[in-house]
């Protein structure tokens, strides 16, 4: 190829299917995807995974003409964990509501690595905002409070599963940059369209209420942007 394109690539992972998809993230199109689908299991076969991209990986990398340095796993399994936790913040001297934002999420997400200190947070998502007794389901700007209460679900997969995925996936020298619910990600759109197209959208930020982790120094950033550089 003459061209250079900017593309990602995703590998989705479930208990029916494994599939793996080059996306131009430029057309939001698919330049190469390939699936499988078998009986439903109760685990990961990952023999059965390393042979699928031992069939995938040199594919896609002939059609870019160069390595596949990263990759994003999206998995659907019936051990991802999904908790929500409460959080009240009491504000003595009254103050905007996003002011508060940063301490609260934070203590949750402590309480959570707290808790289960074996699972991986792969989504934070703020399902509920209830401020000086008022709920709301996204957060209003320049909004005076007193009172901040937050309902906060976090979605996370066991260490176990990670770390055997990135075994797996460091034969072929390439690295897992994120992890996505599966389930998470079809239920937000609820349409037919491509999962790599619905995760891409996932990571660059289509839930409002999610919080992004984004990499440090990024420049013309908005409020929850340089916020959730906390987070990364």
């Amino acid at each position: 190829m003459n061209k250079i394109l900017e593309f990602e690539t995703y590998l989705s992972i479930s208990q029916t299917k494994f599939g793996i998809y080059l996306l131009d993230t430029k057309s939001r199109n698919n330049l190469y995807g390939k699936e499988i689908t078998f009986e439903k299991t109760n685990f990961i076969n990952y023999s059965h995974l390393k042979q699928f991209l031992d069939d995938n990986i040199f594919r896609i990398e002939k059609l870019v003409g160069k390595f596949i340095e990263n990759i994003f796993i999206i998995i659907e399994d019936d051990n991802i964990l999904n908790t929500q936790i409460g959080i009240k913040q009491k504000n003595y001297q009254p103050s905007k509501s996003k002011v508060y934002l940063q301490s609260s999420i934070t203590n949750a997400k402590d309480l959570f690595r707290e808790n289960y200190p074996d699972e991986k947070i792969m989504h934070i998502i703020i399902n509920n905002y209830l401020i000086d007794g008022t709920n709301y389901f996204y957060l209003q700007d320049n909004l005076e409070c007193e009172q901040l209460n937050l309902v906060i679900q976090f979605k996370s997969i066991s260490n176990e599963i990670m770390y055997n995925l990135n075994k797996l996936l460091q034969n072929y020298q390439i690295n897992i940059i994120k992890f996505l619910d599966g389930n998470y990600v079809k239920n937000f759109f609820n349409k037919d369209m491509e999962i790599s197209k619905m995760a891409f959208d996932i990571l660059n930020g289509c839930n409002a209420n999610e919080v992004m982790v984004v990499q440090k120094n990024t420049k013309n950033l908005g409020f929850f942007e340089k916020f959730f550089q906390l987070f990364s």
